[in-house]
């Protein structure tokens, strides 16, 4: 049942994106589109469970046995960024299909904050190994539904009159607003 509430929690009701606005930029910068929505998405299942993943037991194996629990953010932050070249390199060299699918989407990986900010809540929280890679994987699953959501919006919008005032940037941060409220429907269902 814990496992229920984080996944339920994480994808629904606290929102990476659209309750703890953690990810708002590549969330209003990759939205134009679905294909390339649905991409960044999957990129952002597969690097956010990593990362959570590493970053766990680099906390709870290196950091904390040693005093440096301070250094958190910073070793995060490389850790984050060198595990993604790393995921990169690896992907041009052994699936360079699945490269070409997701290479124009890793590096914008690297400056995503819901990367940092998950793997920070994750020890935050003080989940253990099983329970955070659950966290991690179901807010990026809830990154990603957010994202694809958007994105089919904004490609209808392109279809629909908008005052001209509102095309772009306004009449997206309104739809963001409504999608966040409709979030926000969620709360108190875990």
């Amino acid at each position: 049942m814990e496992y229920f509430v984080i996944i339920v929690g994480s994808i629904f009701v606290s929102n990476i994106v659209l309750t703890q606005f953690l990810g708002v930029c590549p969330f209003l910068g990759v939205s134009g589109k679905l294909d390339t929505s649905i991409g960044m998405g999957g990129a952002v299942i597969f690097v956010l469970t990593l990362a959570t993943l590493v970053t766990w037991i680099i906390q709870y194996y290196v950091l904390n046995p040693f005093g440096l629990a301070f250094m958190q953010t910073i070793v995060f932050i490389l850790v984050i960024a060198s595990l993604v070249q790393m995921v990169e390199i690896i992907l041009k060299k052994v699936s360079p299909s699945l490269y070409s699918a997701l290479g124009v989407f890793l590096p914008l990986i690297t400056t995503n904050c819901a990367v940092l900010g998950v793997a920070i809540l994750t020890i935050q929280k003080d989940f253990g190994l099983l329970e955070g890679v659950v966290y991690a994987m179901s807010n990026a699953i809830g990154f990603t539904l957010a994202l694809v959501i958007f994105a089919g919006i904004r490609e209808h919008l392109d279809l629909m009159e908008v005052p001209k005032g509102m095309k772009g940037v306004p009449i997206a941060l309104i739809v963001a607003g409504i999608l966040a409220l409709s979030f926000m429907g969620f709360t108190g269902l875990v």
